[in-house]
C-alpha cells in the first residue's frame, strides 16, 4: 500500500487511500489515462459499461468523461471481476484495506455487464459542519443525494467521537463503505468499533446485537431503509443509545410521507378535532398530527457538501404537518472555508 498524500479539495484536507490499488482493476490502457489525469483528486467514480465507452465522473461536474473511443469488451470486464474476485448479495465489492466501493450490474443470465468503480477517501473536515450538535449527545439522520458525501460524514464523525470525545462507538458496517473492505477496519475510523453484516437484509439485527452485547455508547449506520431497519434505529434510541444514520432520501419531506421510514421522525396520524378546536386552529376537523416523539431528534439535510440545512426533527414535523414552514439553521463556508451557522431561517422546502 502506497503512502497516502494530502491535497486540497474544496476546503477539506483528503487523504488520498491509495488510489492505484482501485485503478489495478482497470485494463492498462484505462489505469494510464487517469494516472496521468490532472483532475484526479476529484474523481468520483469510473463507470464501464458492456458495449459503451468508459466513463470517469468528477466531483462538481455534471456528466463525465470518455476515457477512450473504443466500447468496453467482455474481456474488460471479465479481467476487472478476476481482479476483484467475489460480490456479495447486494452486489458491492471492495478491495481490501482501501474505502474503494465495486458495484455490478448484471444481466438477467446473472452475468456482468456493467461495474461503478466508487473511489473511497478519508476526508477531513466535515465534522466542523456538526461539531456543535453531537455535544447534545442526540440522534442525528442525515439526509441527502447519492455522492453528497453522507458516508464520508458517517466515517469521520466516527473518528471524532472515538478519538476526540471518548465515546464506545461501534459502526453497523453493511456493505464495508464506511470501514472499508477486509477484517481490519480502515484507520479513517479511529479507535471506533466495526461490525460487519453477512448480508443486506440482516442489518437490523446486527444492529440490535451491537447494543445487546458491547455495550456502545454510539451506534453509527448507512443507509437506513427498510421497515425493520426503522424499529431498530427506534428500539436503539429508546435505550439511551445514541445513533447516526443516515436515510435515502434529500428533504424532510420525503421522509414524512415514506410510510416505511417515516417513524423515525415521529410518524403521522390522522386526528379528528372538535368543532371548537377546528375553529381556533382555523383548520379542517380532521388534520395530520406526529404521532410519537422522533426517532431522531435531529434531521440534517446534506444539499451539498458545504450547504446543510438543519431540523429540530419534532419541531419541524409538527410545523409542515399544519401547512406552514418551519424555522431552520443553514450551515455554509465562507469564502475562507470557515464554519457559517444562519439561525432561524425560514424552511425553503415545498411542505407536505
Amino acid at each position: 500500500m502506497s503512502i497516502p498524500r494530502d491535497s486540497q479539495v474544496g476546503g477539506f484536507v483528503v487523504v488520498e487511500d491509495d488510489l492505484d490499488a482501485l485503478l489495478e482493476i482497470l485494463p492498462e490502457d484505462l489505469r494510464e489515462n487517469l494516472r496521468n489525469e490532472p483532475r484526479r483528486d476529484t474523481l468520483l467514480e469510473v463507470v464501464v459499461d458492456l458495449g459503451r465507452p468508459p466513463e470517469a465522473r468528477f466531483l462538481g461536474d455534471y456528466g463525465g468523461q470518455y476515457l477512450r473511443s473504443t466500447e468496453v469488451s467482455e474481456q474488460d470486464l471479465e479481467f476487472a471481476q478476476n481482479a476483484i474476485g467475489e460480490f456479495g448479495e447486494d452486489n458491492r465489492a471492495g478491495i481490501e484495506g482501501t474505502l474503494h466501493r465495486i458495484s455490478a450490474i448484471r444481466s438477467r443470465k446473472g452475468l456482468i455487464v456493467g461495474l461503478t468503480c466508487r473511489i473511497g477517501r478519508s476526508v477531513s473536515g466535515h465534522v466542523d459542519m456538526v461539531r456543535d450538535l453531537l455535544q447534545y449527545k442526540e440522534s442525528i439522520l442525515f439526509l441527502g443525494r447519492p455522492g453528497v458525501g453522507k458516508t464520508t460524514v458517517m466515517r469521520e464523525i466516527a473518528c471524532v467521537l472515538a478519538d476526540e470525545f471518548h465515546k464506545r462507538v461501534v459502526i453497523v458496517d453493511t456493505s464495508n463503505e464506511i470501514g472499508g473492505d477486509g477484517d481490519i477496519p480502515h484507520a479513517a475510523i479511529g479507535s471506533a468499533r466495526r461490525m460487519q453484516v453477512p448480508k443486506p437484509t440482516m442489518q437490523h439485527k446486527v444492529m440490535i446485537e451491537a447494543v445487546e452485547n458491547h455495550m456502545p455508547e454510539v451506534i453509527i449506520v448507512d443507509e437506513i431503509g427498510t421497515e425493520a431497519e426503522a424499529l431498530a434505529c427506534q428500539s436503539i434510541a429508546e435505550r439511551g443509545v445514541m445513533l447516526l444514520g443516515t436515510a435515502h432520501g434529500e428533504r424532510i419531506e420525503n421522509i414524512i410521507k415514506n410510510p416505511t421510514l417515516s417513524d423515525m421522525v415521529g410518524g403521522v396520524q390522522t386526528v379528528t378535532l372538535g368543532d371548537e378546536e377546528a375553529r381556533a386552529r382555523g383548520s379542517q376537523k380532521s388534520v395530520l398530527e406526529r404521532k410519537a416523539p422522533p426517532t431522531f431528534p435531529f434531521l440534517i439535510e446534506m444539499r451539498e457538501r458545504d450547504y446543510w440545512v438543519v431540523h429540530r426533527t419534532d419541531r419541524s414535523v409538527d410545523a409542515l404537518l399544519r401547512g406552514g414552514r418551519p424555522l431552520v439553521e443553514v450551515k455554509k463556508r465562507d469564502k475562507n472555508f470557515k464554519v457559517v451557522t444562519e439561525r432561524w431561517v425560514q424552511y425553503d422546502g415545498d411542505g407536505i
